[in-house]
C-alpha cells in the first residue's frame, strides 16, 4: 500500500503524504513513494501546479526514529555505505521538489519538523494552518542541524540571523512566527487550508505554462547567482524565449479581449 496519494484536479495535482498514524514521518516506504510520485508528475504535461500536503494531524514530523524500515541494508552493503545511501535518498526529496518543473505549494497542517521542515523550505510557496508548528528538529535528535538542504534554504527564506538561531536551538515555532519570519506567505484556518492552496494554484494557472516554468527556474537561479549582470542576461534570454511562444500572443489577446486565456504550451 502506497504511503503517498496523488489526486488530480484539472491541471493541479494534490500530493498527500499518508502515514497518518505516525504523523507522516519519513521512512523508506515514504521516501520511495514520494520520490516516485514527484518523478511521475515532472513528466506529466497535464500537471502545471503541485500541492504538497500531509494527511491527518501533521504535515510531516521528520524522520521516523522508531525505524527507517530498510532492515538488512547494513548487512548487505555495510553500515557506512547503507547509511550514506539512505541519507542521499532522503535529501533527494528536497532536491526533487526544488527542481520540479511545476511550482510546488506546501499546504502545512500540524507539525513540520526536521525532514518535514525541509520539504516546506524546498517548496516554492508555503501556506500554513493556524495550528501548524515548525522546528529544525535534527539537532534535538542528536544530528547536525544542517540536513536535507535546510542550511541553504532556511537562511534564504528567513535571513541568516534567524536561521542560525532556529538551527542552533532546534526550538519549535508556531505559524504566527513562521509568517513573521517570512517562511510562510499566509496563515489560514485548518478548514480553509486546502482551498487556499488550490486558489493560489489557480492564480498560477492564469499564466502561460512555459512562463511559469521558466519563472521558477529563473527565480531560484537568481538566488544562487552571485552576479547581477549574469542574472539580467539570463532574464533577457527567458524573455526572448517566452516572447516567441504562441501562448504569449494568447495571453496578450485574452487580456485585451477580457476573456480567459486558452494555453497550449507552445
Amino acid at each position: 500500500m502506497s504511503t503517498v496519494t496523488v489526486e488530480h484536479r484539472g491541471q493541479i495535482a494534490i500530493v498527500t503524504m499518508d502515514r497518518r498514524d505516525a504523523m507522516n514521518t519519513l521512512n523508506a516506504d515514504m521516501v520511495r513513494d514520494l520520490t516516485a510520485a514527484l518523478d511521475d508528475l515532472d513528466g506529466d504535461q497535464g500537471c502545471r501546479v503541485v500541492i504538497l500536503a500531509g494527511a491527518g494531524r501533521a504535515f510531516c514530523a521528520g524522520l521516523d526514529l522508531r525505524g527507517y524500515g530498510d532492515d538488512g541494508a547494513d548487512e548487505h552493503r555495510g553500515a557506512m555505505i547503507s547509511s550514506f545511501e539512505r541519507q542521499q535518498d532522503i535529501a533527494g526529496l528536497a532536491r526533487r521538489i526544488h527542481g520540479l518543473r511545476q511550482p510546488v505549494i506546501a499546504a502545512v497542517n500540524g507539525a513540520a519538523a526536521g525532514g518535514g521542515l525541509a520539504l516546506v523550505c524546498a517548496s516554492d510557496i508555503r501556506i500554513g494552518s493556524a495550528d501548524s508548528v515548525y522546528a529544525v528538529g535534527f539537532i534535538r535528535a542528536g544530528f547536525s542541524a544542517c540536513d536535507i538542504g535546510v542550511s541553504w534554504l532556511l537562511p534564504r527564506l528567513v535571513g541568516t540571523g534567524r536561521a542560525h538561531e532556529l538551527m542552533l536551538t532546534g526550538r519549535k515555532f508556531d505559524a504566527g512566527d513562521a509568517l513573521r519570519y517570512g517562511l510562510l506567505v499566509d496563515v489560514v484556518e485548518q478548514a480553509d487550508l486546502l482551498a487556499t492552496a488550490i486558489a493560489t494554484a489557480e492564480s498560477i494557472l492564469a499564466n502561460p505554462p512555459l512562463s511559469v516554468e521558466l519563472t521558477k527556474v529563473g527565480m531560484w537561479a537568481a538566488v544562487e547567482s552571485n552576479s547581477f549582470s549574469a542574472t539580467v542576461e539570463f532574464e533577457n534570454r527567458q524573455q526572448m524565449i517566452t516572447a516567441m511562444t504562441d501562448d504569449r500572443s494568447e495571453a496578450t489577446a485574452a487580456f485585451l479581449e477580457k476573456r480567459r486565456p486558452e494555453y497550449r504550451r507552445r
